[in-house]
């Protein structure tokens, strides 16, 4: 049975909405916060649009005055330029993701305002920040050498290439396995699925190379990389290759290895190597490549009896080939947007 929301108080109705939206925003599905409330599961959609500036409006009906709020417009906007961009430990707290408790003690700090954690809830949905899941970026990033490649190293090459009648491409390697259960399934809560899988385990290695231009090289290979087995993917690269070729890629030891200089100095200028900076995968659009390939490919349909992942794999990469308006849709990605030889 559901309950009438006509028949609670004004203070209890609004408590509730502001644990529902707090709820929603830590991630709680909102049909699920509106059945834990015993509402329809409209419910807490309309909520969570009212909470963000666009919930339903009948005309000639006002809004209710409602308490004051404790902050004013200024220190909102505030709240919002710590929050944005920014994590704790610029401000002295020695946590690196943000949390209500710890908007909350800041704002007691640099304001003298307590707060509630379901006032503050409240306010960051006001201003647009939602909880969400932190890409991950590996601490030894350099943020001054990824805005110097992308502002001054990248544009240089490519004036080189353009120069040299050259063609650029970003080059990059990932693994399969046909037992990884990439993605989620639907189950009885408390039940975790069961997902069939082959028993017997497929491990199969793949290098790619896109271009801007819509331009697709792979293979695939058994077993790890080294300079020498990154020697022999090079030379199948540039079989038939009429044109000097700028390959950029990462800075794998294979990749700097001394048998990998070795054939690039024996080419004479058909091949040169540029090695993106430390830690900044989001720079290569090879990388979404294998995005898509592993979003697509065994993940979305698990391998079928006597069916070898090789095949499959061998047969995803030669379908991307085939598209070369999806090679340079990788190159749209706001990550990449540097890359200006469209």
């Amino acid at each position: 049975m559901k309950r009438d929301g006509r028949k609670i108080s004004r203070k209890a109705l609004e408590e509730m909405r502001l644990m529902a939206y707090e709820r929603m925003a830590e991630g709680e599905h909102p049909a699920d916060v509106s059945a834990s409330f015993g509402f329809h599961r409209s419910w807490a959609y309309k909520v969570r649009a009212k909470a963000r500036g666009r919930g339903p409006r009948r005309p000639g009906m006002r809004s209710g005055a409602g308490r004051p709020r404790k902050l004013t417009a200024a220190q909102e906007r505030q709240v919002f330029r710590w929050v944005n961009g920014h994590n704790p430990r610029q401000y002295g707290f020695d946590f690196g993701l943000w949390t209500r408790q710890i908007v909350r003690e800041l704002v007691a700090d640099k304001f003298d305002v307590a707060l509630s954690l379901a006032s503050i809830g409240a306010l960051l949905a006001r201003l647009g920040l939602t909880a969400q899941k932190p890409l991950q970026w590996a601490y030894q990033r350099d943020p001054e050498a990824i805005a110097r490649w992308q502002r001054e190293t990248y544009p240089a090459i490519g004036r080189q290439a353009k120069h040299e009648k050259a063609e650029i491409y970003f080059w990059d390697e990932s693994g399969f396995r046909a037992d990884a259960v990439q993605g989620r399934t639907w189950g009885v809560k408390g039940q975790t699925p069961v997902v069939q899988v082959p028993g017997q385990r497929q491990g199969i290695s793949a290098a790619s190379a896109v271009n801007s231009k819509g331009g697709f090289w792979f293979a695939t290979h058994s077993g790890g990389l080294t300079g020498e087995r990154f020697v022999e993917l090079l030379r199948e690269m540039m079989k038939d290759r009429d044109r000097p070729l700028h390959l950029v890629l990462n800075g794998l030891p294979a990749h700097k290895s001394r048998v990998v200089r070795r054939y690039v100095e024996a080419l004479k200028g058909q091949l040169t190597l540029h090695f993106l900076p430390g830690y900044a995968p989001d720079s290569n659009p090879d990388e979404l490549v294998w995005s898509y390939t592993k979003r697509t490919g065994v993940a979305r349909s698990p391998l079928r009896q006597g069916e070898k992942l090789a095949d499959r794999v061998q047969a995803q990469l030669a379908d991307i080939a085939a598209r070369p308006d999806l090679v340079r849709s990788f190159f749209k990605h706001p990550s990449v947007a540097y890359i200006s030889d469209l």
